[in-house]
């Protein structure tokens, strides 16, 4: 099988050969990559990432090893609020150069297409400057993204929730639409930390509606550390998305199945923090649209979109099927870009990965492979990184 990526950067062929070939016989190419013995395959999306902060928290990560919980962490005045504090110090330009770094490493791990969060500020200043950031990478970067407001990620020191919730919705969300209007800032997505001892149902309600009522999509955790119905929730206000989802009742897996709504599952969470995993099977058979993410954030440093599928098939039982749907058309569909992105069509964006393998299982198979098996990473079309270490090895 072969395929064509045009220079506009959309697919315009994809089938057997030498149809192709006759197809496309009259026509020049700048580029003609060879992919015998190898596989080609949609560019992974990850479907929920925090990549703009200061302040990794490698201490934490060893109480965290001696037990310490998330909530005790954070409660102790770590965990996000140890970022936020590093993060408002941080400039504008610092943050910039490491998300740079980051989404490159994102890229070379194989995805194509990421959503990237804001929410290590918690006042508008710095909500506003890590959007600025997110907005730059948008710009200047091959990788594609779609931008999520997080300002309700915490409940900042020396507010409540309550007033917290309305600093949001009567100065942050105004500003945003502002400047959103005025074509500086383009934000997708609205998310909010729905839990017990951050934001109660009521809050969360409050925040996701005013957000949609500037036209961002809802797509919000919920139900990780203890059940919130947030499902229920979410479905009733039309979320295009939910994360997490560890503590997500019966109920709520039939009405985001009946709402369409995605469940964003992200393998690296439960692990690293030795939760129940999300019931991904139970979600599968009740026709939940269940996408994957890397949720990379400075509690689980993880930019490996493979090792999350590798978690999900050993973890949370999906198949390498289901786990490679999860991390393409339907992490698309929970951002709201499947009708161009996640999946080989003619018409879509010509984002994909060849692999150095004859079978694309050894995408998954291989845990923490994928230095020596993504051999190109392709972005409309064009290779945005070319590995090396491919030319010099025998396929697998």
């Amino acid at each position: 099988a072969s395929m064509v990526v045009g220079l506009d950067g959309c697919i315009k062929a994809v089938g057997p050969a030498d149809v192709i070939r006759n197809q496309f016989s009259e026509a020049t190419f700048e580029r003609i990559i060879d992919c015998s013995g190898k596989c080609v395959l949609p560019g992974l999306v990850d479907a929920h990432t925090h990549p703009v902060w200061a302040g990794d928290r490698v201490h934490e990560f060893a109480m965290k090893l001696a037990g310490a919980s998330y909530m005790e962490i954070h409660q102790a005045g770590g965990g996000i609020h140890f970022t936020v504090e590093h993060t408002r110090k941080a400039t504008e330009e610092e943050l910039f150069t490491s998300l740079q770094h980051r989404l490159g490493r994102m890229l070379r791990a194989g995805s194509t297409l990421v959503e990237c969060k804001s929410g290590y500020g918690l006042n508008l200043e710095t909500e506003l400057k890590m959007l600025r950031v997110i907005e730059r990478a948008q710009k200047s970067m091959d990788i594609g993204i779609s931008s999520t407001y997080c300002g309700a990620h915490a409940v900042p020191k020396g507010k409540t929730a309550t007033e917290a919730t309305d600093d949001i919705i009567n100065n942050h969300l105004p500003k945003l639409k502002e400047l959103k209007l005025s074509g500086e800032i383009h934000v997708n997505n609205i998310d909010v930390f729905c839990e017990k001892g951050v934001f109660d149902l009521e809050s969360t309600r409050r925040i996701l509606q005013a957000g949609k009522d500037i036209g961002l999509q809802i797509n919000f955790h919920g139900d990780e550390l203890h059940p919130m119905k947030s499902a229920e929730l979410g479905a009733e206000l039309g979320a295009r998305a939910i994360s997490h989802l560890e503590e997500v009742t019966d109920e709520g897996i039939v009405a985001m199945a009946r709402a369409k709504c995605a469940a964003v599952l992200l393998p690296t969470t439960a692990y690293m923090l030795r939760l129940k995993q999300p019931q991904a099977r139970k979600m599968l058979e009740e026709g939940v649209i269940v996408a994957l993410g890397s949720d990379f954030n400075p509690n689980a440093y993880c930019f490996s979109m493979p090792m999350v599928m590798h978690l999900a098939c050993v973890n949370m039982k999906m198949s390498m099927n289901e786990a490679l749907a999860a991390a393409t058309i339907n992490a698309a569909y929970a951002l709201g870009k499947s009708d161009t992105h996640g999946s080989l069509e003619v018409g879509k964006q010509g984002d994909l990965l060849i692999i150095n393998s004859s079978r694309w299982e050894h995408l998954i198979y291989q845990f923490g492979g994928h230095e020596a098996l993504i051999n190109y990473v392709i972005v409309k079309g064009k290779v945005i990184y070319e590995n090396e270490r491919c030319e010099t090895m025998s396929s697998y």
